[in-house]
């Protein structure tokens, strides 16, 4: 099973996939933002922000954490 931080074939920001059209605006969103969908399967992710650190959950390949300092 593949983990959710691991590289995929659909954007994480628009959930479309990353051969179909120009991702700069996804790319530099994905700079602040959490992913909203799994670059696995471009399922809609389950997202919680904390001040701390955010965690995107894909159901079927898990979560991605990172911190929002540093």
């Amino acid at each position: 099973m593949a983990r959710g931080d691991e590289p995929g074939t659909w954007c994480g920001q628009c959930g479309l996939a990353l051969a179909d059209g120009d991702h700069a605006v996804c790319e530099r969103r994905g700079e602040l933002d959490p992913p909203r969908f799994c670059v696995h399967c471009a399922r809609r992710m389950k997202v919680q922000v904390t001040p701390a650190a955010w965690t995107a959950t894909c159901v079927a390949h898990g979560s991605v954490e990172r911190a929002t300092w540093g």
